[in-house]
């Protein structure tokens, strides 16, 4: 019996699949599905138990400090038991669902925070739920399978289509990823950890500069200026050359002020833009570095600010560990993106985990949906390409 029903037409499975008609012949399509639905029990059995055990021992567990971790495991866990049951589908049902994307774990901190953004994944759960309500459709459909083989022969097909479409409207609804936005909030939750830290360790190093430069510098200062007080009527050429030795402090306590306010936020940037800062910076360097800026307008100010303090790092470490000859600076807008290109003619070999802030910077710049690429293979040159989103400055709130 091989002639189609008129009526079968194409059933889709979603807007980007197209599913053969249904039809009494057994084509290889037919067969695949008939492979999952029988599949459907052993693959139910093992979800169930698994998340009924994992439930189960965790709540038990969670007057203990091993619960919520156990927990927090067992959805990782599910998570990859969701992707056997996507390829799964993906075989043998033609259902294409993209891969959700992994926890952003190695950007969250310490313990607890990776514990959290693990504990309330979303992925993780509806993989737990879509286990837990399989194991009775698993035994119907293998049931039915089975005992249509030798009983509904001429009209398996259709009851085998239907059954399918039920498996493929579980996998989309609760192993697909819910959206970008739900990927987005889990990134930006995670970036928000690295600002914070990043805050408070420029913090303690505005702190201490200030502490061990020109704090300490001013002590002395008032100190000497003290001694020069009391020396000022039996001993005056003493007290003038106290006086001298305290204005140069002056001077040195000032250099100082002004170097950490640069290294808050520099003035030149605040008033001429990113083209002049960078400029300046450049001309610090101890390799001759090469600047070109096209820039028609420019971007809101923490932005711009990024942008500064990502090349000032960039020129350090070409000044320190590059050994290079020359260098150059490149900065242009790309529609919605700013985007920067540090080149150095040195020994390359600089790498995200080689300890030179490299890290510091990419995680910096995926705090604000940026991107941070090194390319420096030994013996050179390195590139380095940093992108950050465009804002412009009349469209930022007031004081950015």
């Amino acid at each position: 019996m091989t002639a189609p029903t008129p009526s079968a037409g194409v059933a889709r499975a979603d807007g980007d699949e197209q599913l053969p008609p249904v039809r009494f012949a057994y084509d290889p399509h037919t067969w695949k599905e008939i492979a999952h639905l029988l599949v459907n029990l052993p693959m139910t059995l093992l979800g169930f138990i698994y998340a009924v055990t994992a439930l189960f021992v965790s709540g038990m567990l969670t007057v203990t400090v091993v619960g919520f971790p156990l927990l927090a495991g067992a959805l990782l866990g599910a998570r990859q038991l969701g992707k056997l049951e996507r390829a799964r589908a993906r075989g043998l049902l033609g259902v294409r669902v993209e891969e959700p994307s992994p926890l952003p774990l190695g950007k969250s901190g310490g313990l607890l925070p990776r514990l959290w953004l693990a504990l309330k994944d979303p992925v993780g759960w509806r993989t737990l739920l879509y286990d837990l309500i399989r194991l009775p459709w698993g035994i119907v459909t293998f049931v039915t399978v089975l005992t249509g083989l030798f009983v509904l022969w001429p009209v398996l097909p259709y009851i085998v289509r239907g059954l399918s479409n039920v498996d493929r409207v579980m996998v989309r609804g609760l192993l697909s990823p819910s959206d970008e936005l739900e990927r987005r909030i889990a990134e930006l939750e995670s970036d928000r950890g690295v600002v914070v830290d990043t805050a408070a360790a420029d913090l303690r190093r505005i702190e201490r500069d200030l502490h061990d430069g020109a704090q300490a510098r001013l002590v002395n200062l008032a100190m000497g200026l003290g001694l020069a007080k009391e020396k000022l009527l039996e001993d005056p050429d003493s007290a003038a050359a106290m006086v001298a030795e305290a204005h140069g402090e002056v001077k040195l306590a000032l250099q100082e002020l002004r170097d950490l306010a640069r290294g808050i936020h520099p003035a030149v940037l605040t008033d001429r833009g990113l083209d002049a800062a960078l400029s300046s910076v450049a001309s610090r360097c101890t390799v001759p570095v090469k600047v070109t800026a096209d820039l028609e307008s420019r971007p809101a100010a923490a932005i711009e600010g990024i942008a500064y303090f990502t090349v000032s790092e960039l020129l350090q470490n070409i000044s320190k560990h590059s050994g290079a000859r020359s260098a150059s600076v490149d900065v242009w807008r790309a529609e919605d993106r700013l985007l920067i290109q540090v080149w150095d003619d040195g020994r390359g070999g600089a790498r995200l985990d080689g300890g030179s802030g490299m890290r510091g910077l990419a995680d910096r710049l995926g705090a604000v949906d940026g991107l941070f690429v090194v390319d420096s293979p030994p013996g050179g040159p390195t590139t380095v390409i940093a992108e950050l989103p465009w804002r412009d400055r009349s469209q930022a709130p007031h004081g950015q």
